[in-house]
This record gives C-alpha cells, structure tokens and sequence, in this order.
C-alpha cells in the first residue's frame, strides 16, 4: 500500500457498526472503504497531485507525480515541504509560500516552477493549488495538481485549435457520428449547407443534399471500417436551399475519431474537412472546355483544306463540332422561299454528317419552326422541349422534322459574301443540358467554316441554287 493510501482518511460507518455489519458477518457487496478508494483514485487521475497539510508537510503523492519527477510516494509523503529535494533550497521558501498563500484565500491559483527530478534533472510544471477546509470550516491544508509545461501547452494547443476549427476556420469542418448525422457543425459548414449550427444537428445527410448524398455517406462509411483516404475527394453534391437546388464541388478531407480512453479504438464518428471549389472547377471546366472546342476548330479547318469538294468540307466541319457537343446535325439551304434538307447525321444511331438521298425536297417545317426563325432573324436560336415525359418530348421533336430523342435544339444561320445560304441545327437528346450562349459562340464559328464551304460548292455548280440568278434543288 503506498503512502497516500494510509493517509488518515475513514469510512463514515456508523457508531457500533464496523466493516462486517451490526453483527460482526460478512456483508456481500460491502462497500469500498473509503481510504481505498481515495488512493484509486488519486492513482488513476492523468494529472499528479500532491497535498499539504496546514504545516506544509506533503500528505499524498499519486503515480503521475511519480512518473514526473521520479520520487515515489514513499518517499514524499511526510517530508515537511519540497526544499532540498523536489525544489532547490534557494528557491524554496518563495514555491512553498506560493503554494501555502491559496490555504488562505479563495478559488484556484496558477504557477509555473521548476522542480527537481530524483536523477537531478529539472523540468518545468504548471501548477494548479486550492486550500482545503476542515469540517470546522478552517483552513487545513493545500492540493497541487501539476503537469509538465509542455505537456499542458500541447494540450492547450488542441483545445485552442479545436476552438478555431469551430468557430473561424475558412473551411468546413464538421463532425459525424457512427450514424453518419451531424454532431457538430462549424460557422463555414453551416453556411455552406445552408442552415444553423444548431438547426443541423443530428438530421440526416438526406434531408441537405438532394443530389450526391449516396457518394458522401460512402466516403463515410469506409472512413469509418477502413480509415481515412491517402488524399482528399472531391464530391458534387446538390443542396436543398431556400432560393432552390445549388449544385457544388467539394473537396474533402476526412479523418476517422477514435475515443483516447479506451484501450481499444473505440469509433466515436468521423471528421470531416470540407472547401467549396464550385467556382475553381467550374473555370477549369470552362477553360478545358474552350481549349478543346479551339483545338476541334484548328482540326476541322486543316481538315476541309483537304477536301476537293467542298460539299463534304462542309460536312466534315460538322463531324469535329459534334464531339462532345451534340448528337445530330442538320444543313438546311435556302431554296427560293424553302429551306430543303441537304445533309444530316443518322436520326437512330451516332454517325457522321453525310448528304441526303433524293435531296431537293422542300421542308414543311410549322410557323414558328427554330430553323425558320433563324433565317428571318438572320442569328442563332435556340430551342427546347422543356419538362416532360419521354413521348410528350418525341412529339415535340416530331413537330419539328428531328430525330426522336431530341430535346434541346441550336439552330445558326448560315451567312456568307452577305448572303443567307441556309441554317445549320445542332440537337441533343435529354442526358445533356439545354444550349447556353458560350454554346450559340462555338456553333456560330463552326457555321462560318460551313457556310464558307457550301458557298464555294454553290459558287462551283452552277445549276446549284446560291448561285444568283439560278434556282432549283441544291446540288449535294
């Protein structure tokens, strides 16, 4: 039994009972003396203590303090203060009045000293002191609890940037149970998610996202069986707000948590580090985007130089400016007052851009037809079935003279020596999106390399129509 077992400290038993009852039997499940007690727990606590009587005489002395400076409690408790082997003597009297001065006064007061280690060496301790009152409520004594400095600042340290994490990181922090729902949600998180800090907690990933929630609980779930990825992940996820769906890019970071106290890892959730780079991949999209539409432009040029007719130089253009960008093509020329199909891609399967057989027929495109409107308005339009069922989307496209699966429609007038030759029509079927205005700009610079090629086939056939003065059905 150590030194702070035999401390002087007893049971509260009653006046005639002792340990085993009022009769003297042994009692099954009496309880744990209370000295017992007191060193387990004085030996389990993280931090070492010690404690002085109202004469400065050490007390107690628990491992911890042990492990620090190396004395054992045996030979602390009983030694009338620290001077000349846990404190040199010349700084002696100042650390013991310091400790003593708290018996008097009220709360806690903090120190830092330099103690002596039993092999001589010095380290330095924060302190932690309060007096201790008897039951007459008169000053008895003092406890210390101490650490090593650097041990306290490294614990400080995690506390002051788990603060900051949660309170003014630029980034998205947020912690996850096992259940896979928010437990803590810093100011940045909470913004992005678009709800408070509080309002979050504990609700399911599925009630923000609306879109890519499956791959984020994935991330999670293997966070939590495997441990954290070698690098961070982007997500695109879309999120349920209040001004409607958002659709994001995040990359993130995640780090599994495990409880300290356990001697097993224990999984307590998963950490998660998150930026919003929406705008960063968005640029680079558009810059991938513009360096590959340039590059396609640069191949059909030097393509169609290559061509001695330039029927299938016109034709040839529109296979490069499909990539990536529709699914069908139409050339439309002008024949008198009609628009008369000249050349088109496959409507049932992809395939490239090739005259038509028995060309010459006029279109009986409906008022108000896209290809039409281009003509009269001599620029680009564009056009879309909108929100709808699959056949409802087919009539549309049906209506129009395209083939079935078309969804959203570009079409761009034809121009050339100041001259409306035609219009070309680009289609996409309903797993792209609706053309946007960058779109209608590469469209219309493709054109200018079609249009360029149908005049000079119009200029060479004389019996073409294009040629002023001659009318008849386009010479494909």
């Amino acid at each position: 039994m150590s030194a702070s077992r035999s401390s002087g400290t007893t049971d509260a038993l009653g006046p005639e009972e002792g340990p085993e009852g009022e009769r003297g039997e042994p009692l099954e499940g009496t309880a744990i003396p209370g000295s017992e007690l007191l060193a387990a727990l004085l030996d389990g606590m993280d931090a070492a203590l010690c404690a002085f009587d109202a004469d400065g005489t050490v007390t107690h002395w628990n491992r911890e303090a042990e492990r620090i400076l190396g004395w054992s409690a045996d030979e602390a408790v009983g030694r009338p203060g620290f001077a000349g082997w846990a404190v040199r003597r010349a700084d002696a009297d100042e650390v013991q009045g310091r400790l003593m001065a708290v018996m008097d006064g009220p709360g806690r007061q903090v120190h830092e000293f330099a103690l002596l280690r039993k092999d001589g060496g010095r380290v330095l301790v924060r302190t932690q002191s309060a007096g201790v009152r008897g039951a007459d409520g008169k000053p008895a004594g003092v406890y210390c609890a101490f650490s090593e400095v650097h041990a306290q600042i490294d614990l400080e340290r995690a506390i002051a940037l788990s603060e900051a994490l949660f309170e003014d990181a630029s980034w998205g922090v947020v912690l996850v149970d096992v259940d896979l729902r928010p437990t803590v949600v810093n100011a940045h998180a909470a913004r992005a998610l678009g709800g408070g800090r509080t309002t979050l907690l504990g609700r399911p990933l599925g009630e923000l996202i609306v879109q890519g929630v499956e791959d984020l609980e994935g991330a999670l779930q293997h966070v939590l069986v495997s441990g954290a990825p070698p690098g961070p992940a982007e997500l695109w996820v879309t999120l349920r707000t209040a001004d409607g769906d958002r659709r994001r890019c995040w990359r993130s970071g995640f780090l599994r948590l495990a409880s300290p106290l356990a001697e097993e890892p224990v999984p307590l959730g998963v950490g998660w580090l998150f930026q919003d780079i929406t705008e960063a991949k968005l640029a680079a999209q558009d810059a991938d985007r513009v360096r590959f539409r340039s590059n396609q432009l640069h191949r059909a040029s030097r393509s169609a130089a290559e061509c001695e007719d330039p029927m299938e130089a016109a034709t040839g253009s529109l296979d490069y400016a499909l990539a990536g960008f529709a699914d069908h093509a139409l050339i439309d020329l002008v024949v008198g007052e009609r628009l008369v199909r000249a050349a088109a891609t496959p409507s049932d399967a992809p395939g490239p851009c090739l005259p038509v057989s028995g060309g010459g027929i006029p279109l009986r495109y409906v008022p108000g037809h896209p290809a039409v409107q281009a003509v009269d308005r001599t620029g680009s339009v564009r056009a879309s079935a909108g929100a709808g069922t699959a056949p409802a989307a087919g009539e549309w496209a049906a209506e129009r003279q395209w083939p079935s699966d078309s969804v959203h429609a570009l079409c761009v007038v034809l121009r050339s020596r100041g001259r409306t030759l035609g219009v070309v029509t680009f289609l996409r079927s309903a797993n792209r999106a609706a053309f946007e205005r960058p779109d209608a700009v590469y469209a219309e610079s493709m054109a200018d390399r079609v249009a360029a090629s149908v005049d000079l086939h119009q200029a060479l056939r004389p019996g073409n129509p294009g040629n002023p003065g001659n009318s008849g059905t386009p010479g494909v």
